[in-house]
């Protein structure tokens, strides 16, 4: 079945709330929202709520000292260096989830992540840069964009892509994304 383009809206206030874009990527697979469907939020928290109720899926909200921390989303709980984190258009905020004011168009990406001295794990960013041609960057933590070589999924096939090249894709196919090594799964584009 399809998803709607837009999640509806729920809640007091929702209504009042900037429409963003969410996606969920799990440890093993995409949990929600491939094409970053829009939704109703004013924080990363909120989007991951009618993200769970647009597609069904378990999460869980431990209270700290330091706010409220997502510690399980699906099948898989925080441990260790290992967990749930949110990224806003590409970067990691350094406060909560539920302290980030959402604007008009934001990009909301929850993710499962390991943690290394280095930081956290790259997120792939698939682009369109001409019909059916796509460009694939990786984003750190800070947002920081930097071209980098990937395998592009589509209709079951697998296309290498270079650092920088930007790869036609021939008419007709489903949805693309790029996978690489040690990053965290792309958004899907037609």
């Amino acid at each position: 079945a399809a998803l709607p383009a837009t999640l509806a809206s729920a809640g007091p206030g929702a209504d009042s709330a900037p429409l963003v874009r969410v996606r969920v990527e799990g440890k093993t697979r995409t949990l929600f929202g491939p094409t970053e469907p829009r939704a109703q939020a004013a924080t990363p928290l909120q989007a991951l709520e009618k993200a769970s109720l647009a597609g069904e899926i378990y999460y869980h909200v431990q209270e700290t000292s330091f706010g409220p921390y997502v510690d399980q989303i699906g099948r898989y709980r925080a441990s260790g260096t290992s967990g749930w984190v949110f990224k806003v258009n590409g970067a990691m905020p350094p406060v909560g989830a539920d302290k980030v004011e959402l604007k008009p168009g934001d990009r909301v990406l929850w993710y499962w992540a390991t943690f290394s001295e280095s930081g956290g794990p790259p997120t792939l960013r698939l682009a369109r840069v001409k019909p059916d041609c796509y460009q694939v960057t990786a984003e750190d933590d800070q947002g920081k964009t930097t071209p980098v070589a990937a395998t592009l999924r589509v209709d079951g096939q697998a296309l290498s892509v270079k650092a920088g090249a930007t790869t036609c894709v021939p008419r007709p196919h489903g949805l693309v994304r790029a996978v690489a090594p040690g990053a965290v799964r792309s958004n899907a584009l037609p």
